[in-house]
């Protein structure tokens, strides 16, 4: 039984003012050097990449990778750009307040963390109050923007999302459970329903079995990562599967995924009728991830791995995910030009 993380963290309650509300981005020049114009330019291009990273772009970017082939393979041809465009939208407002809600709860455990410790929330460049906020205020526009230029379905499917990553994965199971990437997994998942619902209304066994895609790649994903930022975890008390687990019972765990990952996306060629691109693509990619997962697994089986074959396999699984779903989209086009 792995013990329950400290609700409080090192720095007391989660919701506790962590850092003076006036203080200044780490590595910002001292205001009174600068001229009033350069000053304030500075000042308002920092407050605004502050903002921006509260959203965390980059996870932002790859949910998108996987709503636009979900809208395709929907469609069985190109959706209208209008309907792209709105869905995309929604989608990256409802990701990026979700995002900034974890920023906000997690600011004690980021303070503590090496890879975190540049966030907006630690370095005083945004105070709480503001970040919350801001993370409401793109709730709330995502969803009437997705509900008025979309329907209701996919709105309520991007807001339901982000009230399972918050509630779920961040207040509940990040510092409680080994499981906690494994079932807050799930709302990274989500986009892809929404990219179907935005085109069909509706839902089905289908978009299901791509929502299993990511569901499953989630955790061997972001294992392979927390390998290398196991003491960072160990520090802040969560409880991460390789903070808390052997290197080889990781790797292991991660190589069980990687076949149900293949074997799932193989199945989803079959179900959707993807052809024989898809498949092939398919079929290379997850021999592919097979083999490294394979291979991670067998040199710590030697105690031979290192962090630079756990971000080998990190990098590979965000190409593997790319790959996939860009390929689906493909397929589609191809067939239904």
């Amino acid at each position: 039984m792995v013990p329950a993380a400290s609700p409080g963290g090192p720095d007391g309650p989660w919701f506790r003012r962590l850092v003076p509300e006036g203080a200044g981005a780490v590595g910002s020049r001292p205001m009174a050097t600068q001229a009033p114009a350069v000053q304030g330019l500075r000042a308002g291009g920092t407050r605004i990449g502050a903002y921006v990273a509260l959203t965390k772009p980059r996870i932002i970017e790859l949910l998108l990778v996987t709503t636009l082939p979900t809208m395709v393979v929907a469609k069985r041809g190109l959706p209208s750009i209008g309907l792209i465009v709105a869905t995309l939208v929604g989608g990256a407002l409802a990701a990026g307040g979700a995002n900034a809600i974890n920023m906000f709860v997690d600011r004690d455990i980021d303070r503590v963390m090496h890879r975190t410790q540049n966030r907006p929330l630690v370095t005083g460049a945004v105070t709480p109050r503001a970040a919350l906020t801001f993370a409401v205020s793109l709730e709330v526009l995502a969803f009437v923007e997705l509900w008025l230029a979309v329907n209701l379905l996919s709105a309520v499917l991007a807001v339901s999302a982000t009230a399972f990553y918050v509630f779920v994965y961040t207040l509940w199971l990040k510092r409680r459970s080994t499981q906690n990437i494994v079932i807050g997994g799930a709302a990274g998942a989500v986009p892809v329903l929404v990219g179907w619902a935005a085109v069909t209304d509706s839902l089905s066994w289908t978009p299901v079995v791509l929502f299993a895609i990511i569901f499953i790649w989630t955790p061997p994903h972001f294992w392979s990562l927390a390998v290398k930022y196991r003491d960072d975890y160990e520090a802040a008390h969560v409880p991460m599967l390789p903070a808390v687990a052997s290197l080889r019972r990781t790797t292991r765990e991660i190589l069980l995924y990687t076949v149900l990952l293949v074997a799932v996306s193989l199945y989803f060629g079959a179900l959707a009728h993807m052809g024989p691109i898809y498949t092939a693509v398919a079929a290379v990619l997850g021999a592919g991830y097979l083999l490294m997962a394979g291979r991670l697994w067998q040199r710590a089986r030697g105690d031979r791995a290192t962090t630079r074959d756990a971000m080998r396999l990190f990098s590979y699984s965000i190409t593997y995910l790319t790959v996939l779903f860009v390929a689906m989209a493909v397929a589609v086009l191809v067939r239904h030009p």
